[in-house]
């Protein structure tokens, strides 16, 4: 398929070819055609999905908005310490540009986190790479904890990249992992739960001042791997066999297994793609080009900008000071009810809508701000309009944006692409999240109001792109989204006096074979 038949060479570690029957495929079951690829919700399913969500992605949404409100007190410490040092203190641009340094190190962190993914969940499996990361919550909380006893600045930001370097790597394993374990009608619910704790993170972060989250991820071992990590990769399918037994409570797991023997064998000449070959691979183009603009997408729509400065946001639209606390302690509560709309509607939805109308509402609302601030001169009552737009821009984002683009980087890939597919889309994510939390500042100051239209046309573009070339996933295994997209690379390559004789369903794929073997891949 494409280039991806050579070796792996310097990437990611290569997948075992099917071995011969061994003592493991004592464990194999036999084929029942027609089944039907379900479950219901478990107690083992939605303990580990709470446990990794409590464990990485909560931590993940405290530590984006920890930073917001204590930054006179930051920088005051800053100050403080370096007078102790040299005798003075720190010039107001040398103070910024280090509270800067602090902010966006975390961002840093994550980059190299979802870098080091490949390698992580290949050589240690999704739960433990999870179960590991959970030792660098310790170093860092050590590195921040002691900061102020020793009197150094440097262990703050050290702390945060070492945090940053946890929420890099969970950010990816976590949907890759719970993708992997839910049945197909569940994996839209437990894929967002993640990030309905992103949003109860930062809701603590700005009302409670969370207390230390250390060590919960340690407890993963007491569940099992992923089953299609274990049979696909590991060809143990007693193993697989008994993982989905505790996940999906129930001793008829043959469909399951079936589905993922014949993933395994559409594999079997392949092996485990790095990022490169992934990137050179014409017959995963457009899942490549999809995942990298819903993510970057995710971050470049404007809710970085929004999180770490929405007191300076508030101040600007002209909010009384002595009000800024509780008016984004309301806006922390409104990210927990979008979130949890988004878990409870996303299996009957679908994700397409719930990710289309995030991206909208964030666009629009992003057009309402820049004309509320232009406005509320003349209109003091437009100060109101403006906070409803920053209320509306979150709860666009945590209803979708939010969590989809990792849970379609899981499904638009089959496991031979997955980990590199989370390593490019993950990278895009933390860069994107880098860059709008570094320059925003020096963007609202050039441009003024007019900064937030530039969110705008983001979102709006994604939410088009989306429209019109992701397919809905709801419900379907993995090797039913991927031959969705074959069916688009044959449609794509047929002539143009072909196509119009072809009907075609809403997501491009043939209803008619009549054109079976015309089909090649995309240039």
């Amino acid at each position: 398929m494409g280039e991806t038949s050579q070796p792996a060479g310097a990437g990611l570690p290569s997948s075992p070819s099917p071995s011969p029957p061994s003592p493991r495929s004592a464990c194999s079951l036999a084929p029942r055609p027609g089944g039907d690829i379900t479950g219901h919700l478990t107690f083992p399913l939605l303990s580990v999905t709470l446990l990794v969500s409590f464990g990485s992605s909560m931590l993940y949404g405290y530590n984006l908005a920890v930073v917001n409100s204590p930054a006179e007190y930051i920088k005051a410490f800053y100050n403080a310490t370096w007078s102790q040092r040299y005798g003075h203190g720190l010039a107001p641009g040398p103070l910024t540009l280090l509270y800067a340094l602090t902010v966006s190190i975390f961002a840093l962190g994550g980059l190299v986190g979802s870098l080091l993914v490949g390698v992580l969940v290949e050589q240690y499996g999704r739960n433990g790479a999870l179960s590991r990361s959970a030792l660098l919550v310790l170093l860092a909380g050590g590195f921040m904890g002691f900061s102020r006893e020793l009197g150094s600045p440097e262990m703050v930001i050290i702390g945060r990249s070492i945090t940053g370097l946890h929420s890099g790597i969970c950010l990816s394993v976590v949907p890759l992992y719970l993708g992997e374990i839910a049945p197909k009608n569940l994996r839209g619910f437990l894929g967002l739960m993640p990030t309905l704790f992103i949003c109860l993170g930062v809701f603590c972060a700005q009302v409670l001042g969370l207390p230390e989250l250390l060590g919960k991820l340690l407890l993963l071992h007491c569940f099992p791997e992923s089953p299609r990590y274990l049979l696909i990769e590991r060809n143990d399918i007693c193993g697989a066999t008994r993982a989905l037994h505790r996940f999906l409570g129930t001793p008829d797991v043959q469909d399951v297994i079936e589905e993922m023997k014949e993933e395994r064998r559409s594999l079997s000449s392949m092996e485990m793609v790095s990022v490169w070959q992934l990137l050179r691979d014409r017959s995963v183009r457009w899942q490549t080009l999809s995942v990298a603009v819903v993510n970057a997408g995710m971050q470049l729509s404007g809710i970085d900008a929004i999180w770490f400065y929405t007191n300076t946001i508030f101040e600007n639209v002209g909010i009384p000071v002595s009000q800024i606390p509780y008016t984004t302690m309301g806006t922390g509560a409104i990210e927990i009810i979008a979130g949890l709309i988004g878990c409870l509607t996303i299996e009957r939805v679908g994700r397409r809508p719930l990710i289309i109308t995030g991206f909208c509402a964030m666009g629009v609302c992003s057009a309402g701000i820049t004309v509320s601030l232009l406005l509320q001169a003349a209109l003091p009552w437009m100060r109101y309009v403006s906070v409803a737009c920053v209320v509306g821009i979150i709860a666009g984002f945590c209803m979708g944006p939010a969590g989809v683009p990792f849970l379609m980087t899981a499904e638009l890939f089959t496991q031979s692409h997955r980990p590199a597919a989370y390593i490019v889309g993950g990278s895009l994510n933390w860069l994107c999240n880098f860059t709008v939390g570094f320059i925003f500042p020096f963007l609202q100051m050039s441009a003024g109001a007019f900064c937030y239209l530039v969110f705008c046309g983001v979102c709006l573009l994604v939410a088009l792109y989306v429209y019109l070339i992701i397919p809905e996933t709801k419900n379907k295994t993995f090797m039913e989204i991927s031959h969705i997209f074959a069916a688009r690379r044959s449609v794509l390559s047929v002539p143009a006096h072909l196509i119009g004789m072809m009907k075609l369903d809403g997501y491009g794929t043939l209803e008619s074979s009549s054109l079976e073997g015309s089909g090649s891949s995309l240039p």
